[in-house]
């Protein structure tokens, strides 16, 4: 199990590199400097949201987890 704030570091290094991704194919893709940065301004938070409750919603799942050897046999 990870604590939530793990889970809040996680989200924001990756959006960080998502963010300037979006923006530079943004750009490529419009020519247009100021619309690549407000597309990625949006995408920035809406996509950092999203991948914090998808990240809390996977940790209360067990599926694909094993139990750590001093985990087996406890009560």
């Amino acid at each position: 199990m990870e604590k939530e704030w793990r889970s809040v570091a996680k989200a924001i290094s990756w959006r960080c590199v998502g963010t300037i991704d979006t923006m530079l194919i943004s750009w490529l893709i419009t020519g247009r400097l100021s619309l690549a940065l407000s597309i990625g301004v949006v995408e920035l938070f809406t996509k950092m949201i999203l991948y914090y409750l998808h990240e809390r919603a996977w940790n209360k799942l067990s599926l694909g987890r094993v139990k750590a050897p001093t985990e087996v046999g406890l009560p």
